[in-house]
């Protein structure tokens, strides 16, 4: 039995989800001369600090000293059918300081009149052409890592030359079976669907933590960008995504190496700030009505919080 899908425009016909393609995809780069030259105050950065894509760049705006340069604006993490909006009734959620805009939507009318595609975040904002310049949450995690070195002073290189080609193939398993594993199991509109993302997840799971067993971080003692974009995935899993997507086979907690993973990075300078468990939880569960068509939010689970 099929049933409807979450996203009409992003279902295949065998009930898989399909995420669409990013819209706007430029580059800032080191170069004064490139038509979006790294410059302190000219970027503005939009999040929702529910959203893992988004969640990626503001840990490496944190990371890489950038937030004295991009300034940021976070959403409202309850997402209506207008999509994401700008308020000041929701703790940590600012109006648009930029250009007034109500909904997120605006910016993207703004850089393409014709766009008809679902708003997301993730988007990096120029203050001077007034568009978009990305909404890609990997390129824009690799901008903030290198593009404005000179201006930060930041030397740490989440992207080491001699582990580029490991870190992209890393990143893509992980994408495709993990990131975007849990939302194929949960947006899945057939049994068929369903099984063909849950148990890739929970294999790549089960490799990542024997992985763990060779050092602190993905790549052993080197903290890379990989590490981020799975935690951020990780951070989510038990309160989120193993009820409200159905990744039930386990929970983070019955992972030794991963729930201790998990904890060390939340403990480095600055991340704890990132994350905000309430925006998470009322994301996921009252947007998306059809999986929760009751509203209803979770009071726990209480054993992914113990170190937050």
């Amino acid at each position: 039995m099929t049933r409807k899908a979450q996203f009409p425009d992003e279902q295949s016909e065998d009930g898989s989800f399909e995420r669409q393609k990013d819209a706007f995809d430029n580059w800032v780069s080191p170069s004064p001369d490139s038509q979006y030259p790294a410059a302190s105050g000219r970027y503005h950065l939009y999040v929702s600090l529910a959203c893992p894509w988004a969640h990626r760049t503001i840990i490496m705006r944190e990371r890489q000293g950038l937030a004295p340069h991009i300034g940021m604006t976070v959403v409202d993490p309850i997402r209506d059918e207008k999509g994401w909006r700008f308020v000041d009734n929701v703790p940590r959620c600012q109006p648009d300081p930029l250009n007034g805009f109500k909904y997120l939507s605006e910016a993207y009318r703004a850089t393409d009149p014709d766009y008809d595609g679902r708003v997301t975040v993730p988007v990096l904002w120029d203050k001077e052409t007034k568009r978009i310049v990305s909404n890609n949450d990997d390129n824009i995690m690799r901008m903030f890592n290198s593009a404005f070195a000179k201006i930060t002073g930041q030397g740490h290189d989440h992207c080491p030359p001699h582990l580029i080609g490991q870190i992209d193939r890393l990143n893509q398993l992980i994408y495709e079976t993990v990131n975007n594993g849990v939302y194929q199991a949960g947006f899945a509109s057939s049994q068929k669907a369903y099984d063909a993302a849950l148990y890739p997840l929970f294999d790549t799971l089960d490799m990542l933590e024997s992985r763990l067993n060779r050092g602190p971080y993905l790549f052993g003692d080197t903290l890379t960008e990989t590490d981020w974009r799975l935690w951020v995935t990780l951070i989510r899993f038990d309160a989120v995504y193993h009820g409200h997507f159905k990744c039930n086979l386990r929970r983070l907690v019955d992972y030794p190496n991963l729930i201790a993973y998990t904890e060390r990075l939340y403990r480095l300078p600055g991340i704890a700030e990132t994350v905000d468990f309430d925006h998470i939880k009322r994301h996921y569960y009252l947007t998306h009505d059809e999986l929760n068509p009751s509203g209803i939010l979770p009071a726990g689970p209480h054993s992914i919080f113990p170190f937050s």
